[in-house]
């Protein structure tokens, strides 16, 4: 292959350099190109219609946000040889190679509490084989066994490139401006103490930003109560389609997506037949739920019908965010509405509603803390380095009820 370097024209970063031809062999297989038939934001796109843009648009930002983190450390006097930026690039890359159609639906409904991460990594160690070890720092990296622990803290941290370039992205095709960090100043501060990532003092405004950013973003995108509603709603059909499954009904799927609803793909069958899993899970994308949801529109279950259509027509449940869980009372007047007027029993009408709760915090100092370096070369947590009053509040659990239904 020839040397010549690939540009890619990323309307958040502008033209971004693939580094070398090991990077655009990674990008150009399968397993990533998967992602690119894969939304970033799931559901989001029926709230904000621009959210349209995919996980190896994330993937190929991170991926360059992780070169300019490097390259900054380097000038700071920092050694990282080449095969270690390969793996920490690698890394950054793959990092979503495991998620599924639709954020984490699938994880609630197909494959049992199996994490994406767990499904990154299988893919990882199935393709390392494939390129007879090159990703063996990568995967070190990734499970942060590898003696560079600051590589890990890039990839997966309170300040990673991940977070950087999803919170910029998100922001520019949602049009939340509010999640419009400077994350081009936020990694010229950083820098290494004792193998861990600091932040220089006159970073701190940046950070603050930021944190500031990452809670707006989550309640006014990630969490908005109509992309959570239609999440729910999906999980509800999924639930429904995989329930029929189980029975012997036989739906119309394609061949991965029928692979998933018609086995119980549990963590133990997911050890016994990985292989197997792993080439299903690796065919599966947003097109194989989309096509089967407009099929299944017309199916002679009352419950899996009605809701396809309401997605596929966008009648989504309406929901109501409460400080207190609805009561039982309430709740039995759904089901008693649904009953009467979609002629379904009491068990099926459970399938038109949804209660749970949603919370979020912002910073734990306890998971992976955010320190600042002063000049004199001191260290302290953001939380205790911040003049903000509210900075403490980004610790504090944030928890709502939501009630969410079909309105008929």
């Amino acid at each position: 292959m020839s040397n010549k370097k690939k540009i890619i024209n990323d309307p958040v970063f502008g033209f971004i350099t693939i580094p070398n031809n090991f990077l655009y062999r990674l990008i150009q297989h399968p397993f990533l190109q998967r992602l690119n038939r894969i939304k970033q934001l799931g559901l989001a796109s029926f709230v904000y219609p621009g959210a349209q843009h995919t996980r190896l648009h994330h993937s190929i930002g991170a991926m360059y946000l992780m070169d300019e983190a490097i390259n900054n450390l380097r000038i700071k006097g920092h050694e990282i040889t080449a095969d270690e930026a390969n793996g920490a690039l690698a890394c950054i890359l793959l990092h979503d190679v495991g998620h599924g159609p639709f954020s984490h639906v699938l994880e609630y409904t197909l494959t049992n509490g199996i994490h994406h991460e767990e499904f990154s990594l299988a893919l990882m160690e199935n393709l390392n084989e494939e390129l007879n070890g090159e990703l063996d720092i990568c995967i070190s990296i990734f499970k942060n066994e590898y003696p560079k622990k600051f590589l890990h803290q890039l990839v997966s941290g309170q300040l990673d490139v991940d977070r950087l370039d999803y919170l910029r992205r998100d922001s520019f095709f949602t049009g939340v401006t509010e999640g419009n960090i400077g994350s081009a100043r936020i990694i010229k501060m950083l820098d290494l103490r004792n193998d861990r990532l600091v932040v220089e003092a006159k970073g701190i405004y940046s950070i603050e930003n930021f944190l500031m950013s990452r809670r707006l973003m989550y309640w006014q995108v990630y969490l908005h109560k109509t992309a959570v509603a239609a999440e729910k709603m999906l999980i509800k059909t999924l639930t429904r389609a995989k329930e029929l499954s189980d029975k012997g009904i036989k739906l119309f799927a394609s061949p991965a997506f029928l692979y998933f609803l018609e086995n119980d793909v549990s963590r133990v069958f997911f050890d016994r037949q990985r292989e197997e899993v792993l080439k299903h899970f690796a065919g599966l994308d947003d097109n194989d739920i989309w096509c089967a949801l407009k099929v299944w529109a017309a199916n002679e279950d009352k419950v899996l019908s009605t809701l396809s259509a309401a997605l596929i027509n966008r009648n989504l449940f309406k929901i109501e965010i409460t400080n207190e869980p609805l009561s039982e009372h309430q709740i039995q007047k759904h089901i008693a509405a649904y009953t009467e007027q979609l002629g379904v029993n009491e068990y099926e009408a459970s399938f038109f509603y949804s209660s749970d709760v949603i919370y979020t915090n912002m910073y734990n100092e306890a998971d992976d803390s955010i320190d600042i370096l002063y000049n004199d070369g001191t260290i302290r947590d953001i939380s205790e380095a911040s003049d903000m009053l509210n900075i403490q509040l980004l610790s504090k659990k944030v928890q709502k009820y939501y009630f969410s239904y079909l309105k008929i």
